[in-house]
């Protein structure tokens, strides 16, 4: 078993350059679940992933949305935010499913909304808040996950 990865983020540039890095090691058919409280990071986080792949436009929550499409290059990439999700039957009747599929990436705000419904995520990234600075942590949860969380302690912060 690989032990998870811990990242401190001074700040919000460190949270965009998480993501950046990210974005050199995950591909399409790949889930990401990001767990935080309120305030974390995980929006900021999704928009250095989505600017390493190479979107230039606004990234947004899908807090209200629940979803938020970018068709990129090489992938679809869907941000979910599941924060207004009452409980799993809501993951359920979402019709979100069809979307965890071997061409897009999925990153997935508040997962735990979703109870056990979800798909197994590749990555599990928990961001924490600290007095000044933030903490991330990475865990693998598959065997790509592993490919990717060896490539991210490989790189250098």
């Amino acid at each position: 078993m690989l032990p998870p990865l811990v990242r401190h983020l001074a700040d919000e540039a460190a949270t965009l350059a998480l993501g950046a890095r990210l974005a050199e090691v995950v591909g399409p058919g790949m889930s990401i679940h990001l767990s935080g409280d309120l305030g974390a990071g995980k929006t900021t986080l999704a928009r250095g992933l989505l600017r390493g792949l190479g979107y230039g436009g606004k990234v947004k929550s899908p807090t209200y949305s629940l979803v938020e499409l970018y068709n990129l290059s090489r992938l679809d990439l869907y941000h979910f935010d599941f924060y207004r999700f009452s409980g799993p039957k809501a993951w359920r009747d979402s019709g979100f499913r069809e979307h965890f599929n071997d061409a897009s990436l999925c990153l997935v705000e508040w997962p735990e909304k979703a109870g056990d419904l979800l798909p197994p995520p590749d990555l599990r990234l928990t961001l924490a808040i600290g007095d000044s600075e933030r903490d991330a942590t990475i865990e693998a949860c598959t065997e790509r996950g592993r490919r990717c969380l060896r490539a991210l302690a490989a790189a250098p912060g």
